[in-house]
């Protein structure tokens, strides 16, 4: 597959230990990308250098083989870009608004962007100071969309939007997605990447600490497991000389992660007392937490 979005050995230091050091991804075309990290880890950092709004100071960010910063404009012109925080212009109504960036794009054929209004049922005809978070979201969702552009970055997109419109949203991606479009999602709702990205990269402290398939990662990472004992006293005693570390207790069950061989953890359980031993799968959450603990 070809390397759409290249980042190579890119730090902007802020200072404080605040930035993206040292940091090196790629993502390739046609596939959506999760990016995950909490408030601070440098996420925005990290698209606003994809953007071109900020260069590195160390490091190369290419987009399509050109430089994003350097390049920056003829990049853009070719990405669909939702940021957490959108600053309207409040007399306009929605469809002031989504005119006005038709107007940036070069865009003439307004009949996706009806599509579009039609999937989140959307009236734009509302002054945007009338309208509620989650309208607003929907009108820059379709601001970010309506051009069709072959790169979409976009920060927080569901923030706002109720469970149908996340839904609708998702789909929305995945059939982007079979036009061969590709995706940079920063999100804090686990069951949204897990379900639209293809592979995922972990940042905290504005390091890369995971960069994979999320089955794969999931895999490499602890293994969580529910034994269920004879009895309580045998759970009990079990948890008195183990050192993994117990998740829960309940009577004669408990749960337990694993870092290490599994062989070895197998050997290490009593023979006469376990009933029953379940594997358990990581959710995308407990796998990002698991880089946080």
């Amino acid at each position: 597959m070809e390397e759409l979005i290249k980042l190579h050995s890119v730090t902007k230091d802020y200072g404080r230990n605040k930035g993206v050091f040292d940091t090196s991804f790629s993502i390739m075309r046609g596939e959506a990308f999760g990016f995950l990290g909490p408030n601070g880890a440098g996420k925005t950092t990290t698209i606003r250098m994809i953007l071109g709004f900020i260069s590195p100071d160390a490091g190369k960010v290419s987009v399509a083989g050109y430089d994003a910063f350097s390049d920056r404009h003829h990049i853009m012109k070719n990405v669909g870009y939702l940021p957490a925080e959108i600053n309207f212009f409040p007399s306009m109504s929605g469809n002031d608004f989504l005119d006005f960036m038709a107007n940036l794009w070069g865009l003439s054929d307004f009949s996706y962007r009806k599509q579009l209004l039609a999937l989140f049922d959307m009236d734009a005809s509302v002054k945007l100071k009338r309208m509620s978070k989650g309208m607003k979201q929907k009108i820059a969702i379709v601001a970010a969309f309506m051009h069709r552009p072959d790169l979409f970055v976009l920060d927080e997109p569901t923030s706002g939007l109720d469970p149908l419109m996340q839904h609708r949203f998702n789909e929305l991606i995945l059939q982007e997605k079979q036009r061969g479009a590709t995706f940079l999602l920063s999100s804090h709702n686990f069951d949204e990447v897990e379900r639209t990205c293809d592979r995922i990269a972990i940042i905290k402290s504005g390091k890369m600490m995971a960069v994979d398939n999320i089955d794969v990662l999931k895999r490499n990472r602890m293994h969580q497991f529910t034994l269920t004992f004879s009895d309580a006293l045998a759970a009990t005693d079990f948890i008195s000389h183990t050192s993994y570390r117990v998740v829960s207790q309940s009577d004669a069950q408990l749960t337990l992660t694993v870092d290490g061989d599994i062989n070895d953890f197998l050997k290490d359980l009593p023979d006469k007392k376990i009933i029953n031993l379940q594997s358990d799968k990581l959710s995308l959450e407990e796998l990002f937490m698991q880089y946080y603990q």
